[in-house]
């Protein structure tokens, strides 16, 4: 199938509002890939790459040559070249990379680059979510669209299951079920402001985890056999070697668990979660619990598990949570399972609320105990609450948009006011919270305030404050400031501001030292 057949498809679903609609043009689309091409295909129309990390960064993405005048490329070609463009490594990688990616834009047609960039940059906004792509898998596949969603949620890949439900039809489909040593996707929480709210939504009598600020992962045991997954199914097992000790020291035979992984101190404090992060980017040695399951003295990442979801060939996905929770009770000793208690009220779930967020953590997960396990869904059976911090900020550039929002101005490059140079240090971008109303205000205030507009990124004149909500601050290298804001959305513009009134860089930087000061003193120790 041509890369522009592709690239046309997600033009259209992008221009397209009704639901029926966007999924009898992706039907139409996953039918016309060749066998081979189906699972790079399916990923495309997902608005992501086959090959989940590339190295190609948005730098890369902004010198592009001149587009194709026509379309030579084929989806199995595209696929083949991203993945030879992930492999690269070593002395002269850069350039090699460069070559390759330059190499491919300059055969893609202008449509092609502009599918292309959304796929690379991972902010492809066509409006095809996982759950409308299944539904177009079963009409392009001629199965019940129940079977490819079970299918779906057992497997967590939407691209394995769309080969199978092109290829092999419903029989296919029924053969996926839940192995240990097969990631799937995990189940995720709603949102809420406060305790209350989330309590609201669950009912009480509810349990509330403490949300760590580590890492989500997904653990995988068979005999002495242990695989560790990231959120996003990547494995990730050759980098967490103190979570596989820690696991194989559970008195199991196979077992299928859910956590999270945080780096502690040699105090056993809790570190930073930017700490956390780098070191589970990092292959090599890292300690592990002691033989009795207790943290190492030596810093290391160390799981902590809040769900079982197999146990010695029994899946329990489908059993409510106290069922679940109580197995992983049985099964893990209580220093690697995270804080958990049963709240009744408003009152005991704030106070819980106000103990983790003191411990250096995220906050709480209210959960419904007769929920069973959602797998890849956020509903309302859990329910996240974290402290909200705002700050008013000033835009610094903008980013033309892909795929729904082709033609406006999106991407959002956000700096707080420098008192000593009266300038502004950027803290990074976003374009999460951002309405259709918001767009399309926001185009026409950036179009006036532009100064630049090199195609990708258009700077503006520091006029325009914005206020902003985040979960926290981490360092930063990639920033000159040294921090950079962490899940950051747009609440709302704020015309009733000056830039010289926005939040200064000082105060940014305070949010984050309040935040370890406060793991610290929890933890007993001296800041």
């Amino acid at each position: 199938m041509l890369f522009q057949d592709l690239a046309a498809t997600s033009g259209a679903v992008a221009a397209t509002s009704g639901r029926k609609a966007k999924i009898e043009l992706l039907a139409a689309a996953l039918r016309r890939l060749a066998p081979e091409e189906i699972a790079a295909g399916s990923a495309y129309l997902a608005g992501e790459l086959r090959q989940r990390q590339t190295g190609v960064g948005y730098a890369a993405l902004r010198e592009r040559p001149a587009p194709a005048e026509t379309s030579t490329l084929t989806v199995a070609g595209v696929d083949a070249a991203v993945a030879e463009i992930a492999v690269v490594a070593g002395p002269g990688s850069q350039a090699r990379r460069r070559s390759l990616l330059g190499a491919l834009f300059a055969a893609a047609t202008a449509d092609e680059q502009r599918l292309l960039v959304g796929l690379f940059g991972g902010e492809l906004r066509q409006g095809a979510q996982a759950g409308l792509l299944a539904d177009a898998v079963a009409r392009a596949a001629q199965v019940p669209a129940a079977a490819v969603r079970r299918a779906l949620l057992l497997c967590g890949d939407l691209k394995t299951v769309a080969v199978a439900a092109l290829t092999g039809g419903a029989d296919a489909l029924a053969a996926i079920s839940l192995r240990v040593g097969t990631p799937l996707a995990p189940m995720l929480a709603a949102s809420a402001p406060d305790v209350a709210a989330a309590l609201a939504v669950t009912g009480a009598p509810a349990t509330a985890d403490v949300k760590l600020d580590g890492i989500r992962i997904q653990v995988h045991r068979s005999g002495d056999d242990v695989a560790v997954f990231t959120r996003s199914l990547d494995d990730i097992t050759a980098r967490l070697p103190g979570v596989v000790a820690a696991a194989r020291t559970l008195p199991v035979r196979d077992a299928v668990l859910d956590g999270e992984a945080m780096m502690l101190d040699n105090a056993g404090r809790p570190r930073p979660f930017q700490e956390t992060s780098s070191r589970a980017a990092t292959r090599g040695r890292q300690a592990g619990p002691t033989s009795d399951g207790r943290p190492g003295a030596e810093a290391g990442l160390v799981p902590y598990f809040f769900d079982l979801l197999h146990l010695d060939g029994t899946d329990l996905l489908d059993e409510p949570g106290r069922v679940r929770w109580a197995a992983l009770a049985d099964a893990s000793p209580p220093e690697l399972i995270v804080g958990r208690t049963t709240v009744q009220t408003d009152e005991r779930a704030a106070e819980a609320f106000a103990a983790a967020v003191a411990a250096g953590q995220e906050g709480l997960v209210i959960k419904a105990p007769e929920a069973p396990y959602d797998v890849g869904r956020r509903g309302g059976a859990w329910v996240k609450v974290k402290p909200r911090h705002t700050l008013d900020l000033v835009v610094l550039a903008v980013e033309w948009g892909h795929g729904r929002r082709r033609g406006w101005l999106s991407n959002l490059h956000l700096g707080a006011r420098d008192p000593r140079t009266g300038g502004f240090v950027m803290l990074g971008k976003t374009f999460k919270g951002l309405t259709d109303e918001l767009l399309r205000w926001q185009t026409a205030r950036f179009t006036e305030l532009a100064v630049e507009d090199n195609g990708w990124v258009v700077t503006v004149r520091p006029e325009q404050v914005v206020e902003i909500a985040f979960d926290g601050v981490q360092r930063s290298p990639r920033y000159p400031g040294g921090v950079a804001l962490r899940f950051a959305r747009v609440l709302r513009y704020r015309e009733d501001k000056r830039a010289a009134e926005a939040d200064t860089i000082d105060a940014v930087r305070q949010i984050g030292a309040v935040r370890q000061i406060g793991a610290v003193r929890q933890a007993g120790g001296t800041p």
